[in-house]
């Protein structure tokens, strides 16, 4: 089972400014939580025990989230704040590792995936998660969707794409699988013949759209080292997973759940109406705040 993700957070954050001017987009609260705790909890939870931050010089606050604030949790126990003591004692399990790598120049997804590579190695495999989405699952007695793919990659031995069945009216938002065969049930995986760059709908071979989730082998990294720049004159991760497609196969696993994309303020709307929804302590006031408004 793979036990390694890596999390790019090195970016600008553009879509988002200006939230995201001085603080990382990845650290923008969705409820009660930043967008990165969500992201690290789904792969905690998938059983992910290291998590690599690829990350840049101005984005130390998502470092210090995830590290010990000793004079603050010295305040919250002299105070008996116990609650919110273990809230921020909680954010990982004592058995999981979060490891920070610099990339020094923002030269593209792929190459920011490269930068995990020394921690990583070539020999095992890996998932990749990208902060801007949050997966969230409508049945929570089940294991989450990144568990579900890491499963099928165990099972097949071949790479994965998480994908998501969008709207057809909207299939040109997306990269868009092409698969060998059907569309497969939700929670399966099928082999596929390729990635569609936001296809026009007459043109799309399916509306199942990628959304930045991935399991890949280790050799990865040696095709990402020889991958030239592409799209925006960066190192495309799909490239890359291009070319490992053609030597060894990628399939796309169906999620059950559903995406919010947190790179753009719309969809931080939106994810905080789902989340907040369904906060265990939150909900019910949420709810019927949510309905006075719909009153007034």
């Amino acid at each position: 089972m793979i036990r390694k993700a890596v999390l790019p957070v090195a970016g600008f954050g553009t879509r988002c400014l200006p939230a995201s001017k001085a603080i990382p987009k990845e650290m923008i609260t969705i409820v009660d939580r930043p967008v990165i705790q969500y992201v690290v909890e789904e792969a905690v939870a998938a059983g992910i025990r290291d998590i690599v931050l690829v990350t840049s010089s101005s984005k130390s606050a998502i470092e210090n989230h995830f590290d010990t604030h000793a004079e603050l949790e010295a305040s919250l126990e002299a105070k008996g704040k116990h609650a919110l003591l273990e809230s921020i004692r909680d954010i990982i399990p004592d058995d999981v590792n979060v490891i920070s790598v610099r990339q020094g120049e923002p030269l593209g997804l792929g190459h920011a995936v490269l930068c995990a590579r020394p921690v990583i190695g070539d020999n095992e495999p890996f998932a990749v998660l990208l902060p801007d989405v949050l997966v969230h699952q409508t049945d929570s007695s089940s294991h989450n969707d990144l568990y579900g793919m890491l499963q099928a990659f165990d099972k097949n031995s071949t790479a994965q794409l998480m994908v998501e069945e969008v709207d057809w009216a909207n299939v040109e938002r997306y990269g868009i699988v092409a698969l060998e065969a059907q569309i497969p049930a939700p929670g399966h995986a099928t082999p596929t013949v390729g990635v569609v760059e936001k296809p026009a709908r007459d043109a799309a071979p399916s509306n199942l759209a990628v959304i930045g989730r991935y399991a890949l082998p280790g050799s990865i990294f040696s095709l990402l080292a020889e991958t030239p720049p592409g799209a925006g004159d960066e190192i495309q991760l799909t490239d890359a997973i291009e070319t490992l497609r053609q030597q060894l196969g990628v399939e796309a696993y169906r999620m059950q759940g559903v995406t919010y994309d947190c790179g753009q303020p719309l969809g931080y709307l939106e994810a905080t109406l789902a989340y907040g929804r369904a906060h265990p302590a939150l909900g019910d006031d949420f709810k019927a705040l949510l309905a006075r408004y719909q009153e007034a």
